[in-house]
């Protein structure tokens, strides 16, 4: 896209391996596929990186973030293709030596510019009696990140955090106007909530939100939804994969769209300090 105010963004579709070799192998050509039809900025899915529930098999074969070869293979990625990278998460150790759903944006030379890893852990028992202790195996983040880059300020969430609404306020607060929720949603809470929360979160702050899905049934025996989907910040559905299959989604963002939903309808602006209840 030649318009300042305009940029061409890349969201990827996974179904993601158990193996960080074959995530590798999976995820490369769907990154220079977007990267062939012009996207400048490419967003992955939650656990880009590897999917494997069983933790005794997870656990043993995470790196830090520095050494992960998923990670490595994507920055090499971007210097290729002068392209901004944005891995989803990864599923990495911390420094600290326990485990993290962590998100990087990588810039054109390959270097990782942001780092933010997820807040909110998906704990939940649904009423299909599927159960999710995220808790058990990662450790929260503590801090919400923004992202001031050349091609806009992006504010970095995961999955589960998009039920958090407080959270993107935050983060438009600072600047944000391109939300990105990479995310490996579950089939069932995936087709009664995906789209109306993330709708919601663009209206509530008049962003772009950028939600690259893993979809389908992976190896490790997990069923995800799918739906990669762009969204204007008038709540509109600028581009969406109607599929579980993995692929590319490649939108053009108007970046002063965002400027005149907040003027319209002045929400960040107007909301009043309470007491109660």
């Amino acid at each position: 896209m030649s318009s300042e105010g305009a940029l061409r963004v890349g969201l990827i579709q996974t179904r993601t391996p158990a193996t960080h070799a074959a995530a590798l192998a999976h995820v490369a050509p769907l990154v220079r596929e977007a990267a062939a039809q012009g996207a400048r900025f490419i967003l992955t899915p939650e656990g880009t990186n590897v999917l494997q529930k069983d933790r005794a098999r997870l656990l043993p074969a995470l790196q830090s973030l520095e050494d992960d070869i998923v990670v490595r293979g994507l920055r090499d990625l971007a210097v290729e293709l002068g392209v901004w990278i944005d891995i989803g998460s990864a599923l990495v150790l911390r420094e600290d030596g326990k485990a993290a759903n962590r998100q990087a944006v990588i810039d054109p030379t390959g270097a990782i510019v942001a780092t933010y890893d997820k807040l909110h852990m998906f704990d939940v028992d649904l009423p299909t009696g599927e159960t999710a202790r995220e808790s058990a195996t990662y450790e929260p983040g503590e801090r919400a990140v923004v992202v001031d880059t050349p091609l806009g300020v992006f504010g970095l969430t995961i999955c589960y955090d998009m039920r958090f609404p407080a959270l993107h306020r935050a983060l438009a607060l600072k600047g944000a106007t391109i939300l990105t929720v990479p995310a490996a949603f579950t089939r069932p809470t995936g087709q009664a909530h995906w789209e109306i929360l993330l709708r919601a979160r663009a209206i509530e702050t008049g962003s772009f939100v950028l939600a690259a899905a893993q979809g389908g049934f992976h190896e490790d025996g997990r069923g995800t939804w799918g739906r990669t989907i762009a969204i204007g910040p008038w709540g509109e559905v600028i581009g969406v994969l109607d599929h579980d299959e993995p692929g590319v989604l490649v939108a053009d963002l108007d970046l002063d769209a965002a400027t005149k939903a907040r003027a319209a309808i002045p929400a960040l602006k107007n909301a009043r300090a309470f007491t109660g209840p």
